[in-house]
């Protein structure tokens, strides 16, 4: 989901006001009648609610970028909050607008002062969206068509608009808040997968530059000690992350996806994939990203990607660095939404099954596929072997297609672990069973059981990506 601010003063009544808003996107059990309580359960979804000018001012302030994604702006705006006396007010913002645009002069005698003060806050409020409106695009550089401005008092906004006019800008278009306009553009934005994208990794750079430093694995990955990268190193490409994508979505977005990849996984020069723990999810992950890394260096694969696929990218280079536990991170549920639909989870248990035998992830007809590709049907290699020697081999002209859905297939036929069955000495496991051996009539590769439900992060994971790992067959 993208992420909102919206400042409204809520004068009527705010569940209604918020369901003329907001109703295509969220829950009505969401809005309550309460402008407070409101506040804090929109919080939650990403819609940051601000009730007056001053507010909105402060929230703008500073990183707006890394906050929100687009604006939904009310134009009568009360100056300040109302639990504040005028004479606490000591926003330095908001008095300049009062003094410069709207003659507030302070008087020596206090009663003549709340009068003058009075009428200015008043003759603000029905502006005082549009002198955020002006901050933000004029000021800031904040793209207009992120702001959405919405006003139910039509009679004052004439004026308004003579006054952009006077000043040569453009005023911007303002709806009644129960236009369905105002849904449509709601939605379509909060929907809208460029900045889905963006705000997932933004939310995962600042999640993950707070962890501690034992959460931080990836120099395991690395044989050479002197090319550990430190903890401020850590930091520094967290931040270049966060800070790529720009906040208004390019015309070609394929290309910065596709720079932001080969900036994802450039670490990845460095490492060599492992089978730390004996956990096969991140043996999977490891050659996943050390395959991009090769990929984005040599070839034009990465050249039209989706926002999915760098979704699923980051989400794999950022569970193989760090060590992020058994749970799905917030961060995870909002870059996996970009797979929509998932699988059911009774229907991806049915697809795991209880073992090899009932298993029905198609594993050896996509691996079949795969070796008859290369051209080498007499040999048995590893699936991203396979799919490594595709790619070194230009003659193939492979499309790039096929080299993304293999990134996919790659999580499944790793975890999977595919292997010639070379039966074992009971009494010595490190030799070969000999009299069993010779009574085998051939040696074949097979794909041992894995149990996608051994973590909820994994279990979503692959419940999120079967569909596009697999889009030929039907679920």
């Amino acid at each position: 989901m993208s992420y909102f601010l919206w400042v409204e003063d809520f004068e009527g009544d705010p569940k209604a006001t918020a369901s003329n808003v907001l109703g295509s996107v969220f829950n009505v059990s969401l809005f309550d009648e309460d402008k407070r309580a409101l506040k804090k359960n929109m919080k939650a979804q990403g819609v940051f609610i601000e009730l007056t000018l001053q507010d909105g001012l402060e929230f703008i302030t500073s990183d707006l970028d890394k906050k929100v994604d687009y604006i939904i702006l009310d134009i009568d705006l009360p100056a300040y909050p109302p639990d504040i006396a005028y004479k606490d007010v000591t926003n330095e913002e908001l008095l300049h607008l009062l003094e410069t645009f709207e003659n507030y002069q302070k008087q020596e005698d206090e009663t003549a002062n709340e009068v003058a003060w009075k009428t200015a806050c008043y003759e603000m409020k029905k502006k005082a969206g549009f002198y955020l409106y002006t901050k933000l695009v004029v000021n800031m550089g904040f793209p207009k068509d992120h702001i959405l401005c919405c006003s139910d008092h039509g009679d004052q906004l004439s004026d308004n608009e003579k006054a952009f006019k006077a000043a040569k800008i453009n005023p911007p278009t303002s709806y009644k808040k129960s236009d369905e306009d105002v849904k449509k553009w709601v939605k379509d934005h909060h929907q809208n997968s460029y900045s889905r994208l963006r705000r997932g990794i933004i939310e995962a750079c600042r999640f993950l530059k707070g962890l501690p430093e034992d959460r931080y694995r990836f120099k395991e990955f690395i044989k050479e000690p002197e090319k550990h990268p430190g903890l401020d190193d850590v930091h520094d490409y967290l931040d270049v992350l966060a800070n790529f994508l720009p906040l208004r979505e390019p015309e070609q977005p394929t290309v910065f996806y596709k720079l932001l990849i080969r900036t994802l996984a450039h670490e990845w020069e460095a490492a060599e994939p492992q089978w730390l723990d004996k956990q096969n999810e991140l043996y999977a992950f490891s050659w996943i990203m050390k395959m991009t890394r090769n990929w984005s260096a040599h070839s034009k694969i990465f050249e039209r990607l989706e926002a999915q696929d760098v979704a699923y990218l980051f989400i794999v280079n950022m569970r193989a660095m760090f060590d992020l536990r058994d749970e799905v991170l917030p961060y995870e549920r909002h870059l996996l939404s970009l797979f929509d639909p998932p699988l059911d989870e009774s229907e991806m248990s049915e697809i795991y099954g209880r073992d090899f035998r009932s298993r029905k992830i198609p594993l050896i007809e996509n691996y079949a596929n795969t070796l008859h590709k290369t051209g080498n049907r007499r040999q048995a290699i590893n699936f991203h072997d396979a799919l490594n020697n595709l790619q070194k081999n230009k003659d193939k002209n492979i499309e790039s297609e096929f080299f993304i859905k293999g990134l996919y297939q790659a999580f499944w036929f790793l975890t999977s672990n595919g292997n010639v069955n070379i039966p074992s000495d009971r009494e010595h496991k490190d030799q070969i069973d000999m009299e069993k051996i010779k009574t085998f009539a051939n040696l074949n590769y097979q794909f041992n059981y894995f149990n996608y439900q051994k973590s909820k992060f994994i279990f979503e994971l692959a419940r999120h990506i079967y569909r596009i790992s697999f889009p030929e067959t039907k679920s």
